[in-house]
């Protein structure tokens, strides 16, 4: 039975409080200028869909792990308003590697029996949040050299591998309704993880994951595109000068290629548009955790040291103790970092691709509300 995916790209604007931080986008930044001084020649997207048919996905034994994950209180987490399941802890993709991913699942607090499974949206299904790949957040590997090698491919196979396994440990939700979702580089990681599944849920000895759709916010599809969008952005949120945007006009083509004029002319916006929050251009910077006067002028935008509380709250060994994770016990700080209203993977980068992906139009643009908005 052929299996057809909705693709939903959410475009999230709202100002709310994005816990993201700037060395985290200065690294995507980075990573971007880093390609570009490569010189590679833009993706064929026939060309490098990788072949998934008939992937052999490591499965283990899930024998009392499900009681383990089990979560019986969380440190400062009220338990008047906890009044749902909630597991955490790790499924190992490799086991001979020693690979393991770490994932946070929380039973939809009304009617938990009837509700789709979704990886990593918000809303009112029962959600599944992975950490992935191994060395993001609390997931891990023994093998030092899988850090080095890691990339879109590997990612998709290691989470069609926890899923897979996730799914022997909670056995129900093999028959529930199941959405992909992500932002960011998700634009990558989510595509390829579904068409892993589609490519494999028609062999025999494989347990079929219903997929029923994806869902991408501020997605990056595509470098070229992503870097072409954001200096539009920045330029009509008058971030960058007339002359800047009009120098890269001229001497940036976007295509793969990129020569020492574009690149100048590039440069010219990191110091242009000065320290600034790339996740959230209208957010205030955190100058001091402890500023009360700070958070009283920015509260309609959210406390912008909040990232600050969710790291040190979960380094905390108390925490990760009721979390199951870190069972390395090494000390390293977990990071999270997310974001809405942002200048790294912007709305014009998502139009450009829309245009790309050339997908149906299903509504007409217009104004859209938040629910406690008038």
């Amino acid at each position: 039975m052929k299996l057809e995916i909705v693709t939903l790209l959410y475009f999230l604007y709202l100002a709310t409080p994005c816990l993201a931080f700037a060395n985290e986008a200065k690294r995507l930044v980075e990573f971007s200028r880093t390609r570009r001084s490569m010189n590679h020649p833009r993706d064929d997207a026939s060309e490098n869909i990788y072949n998934y048919t008939n992937l052999s996905a490591y499965v283990g034994s899930q024998d009392g792990l499900r009681e383990t994950d089990k979560i019986t209180a969380l440190p400062g987490q009220p338990n008047k308003e906890a009044e749902f399941d909630q597991y955490a802890g790790y499924v190992t993709v490799d086991a001979k590697a020693g690979r393991a991913l770490f994932y946070y699942f929380v039973e939809a607090l009304h009617d938990p029996s009837n509700k789709p499974l979704v990886l990593w949206l918000n809303g009112v299904a029962n959600m599944l949040f992975l950490e992935s790949p191994a060395g993001v957040g609390y997931s891990y590997s023994n093998t030092t050299s899988d850090y080095d090698n890691t990339g879109d491919q590997r990612t998709a196979g290691d989470a069609y591998t926890f899923l897979i396994n996730w799914l022997e440990r909670f056995p129900e939700y093999k028959s529930r309704d199941f959405f992909i979702t992500g932002e960011s580089y998700g634009g990558h990681y989510v595509p390829e993880l579904a068409n892993v599944i589609v490519t494999n849920n028609g062999f025999a000895n494989t347990t079929a994951i219903k997929l029923k759709g994806v869902a991408i916010g501020n997605a990056l599809l595509d470098w070229d595109t992503n870097d072409k969008g954001t200096v539009d952005y920045f330029w009509t949120h008058a971030l960058i000068s007339k002359s800047t945007h009009e120098a890269i006009q001229r001497y940036c083509s976007f295509n793969g290629t990129y020569s020492n004029d574009c690149e100048n002319a590039l440069s010219l916006t990191v110091y242009e548009r000065g320290d600034i929050d790339d996740y959230n251009i209208y957010a205030p910077q955190c100058v001091d955790g402890s500023n009360s006067s700070q958070l009283k002028d920015s509260v309609s935008l959210g406390d912008p040291c909040s990232p600050n509380y969710v790291e040190n709250y979960l380094n905390l060994p108390d925490v990760q103790r009721a979390l199951h994770a870190n069972t390395t016990r090494l000390n390293y700080p977990w990071i999270d970092c997310s974001g809405d209203i942002d200048s790294v993977c912007p709305v014009t980068s998502t139009q450009y691709s829309l245009d790309i992906l050339g997908l149906p139009i299903e509504a007409s643009w217009r104004p859209w509300y938040s629910d406690i908005e008038e």
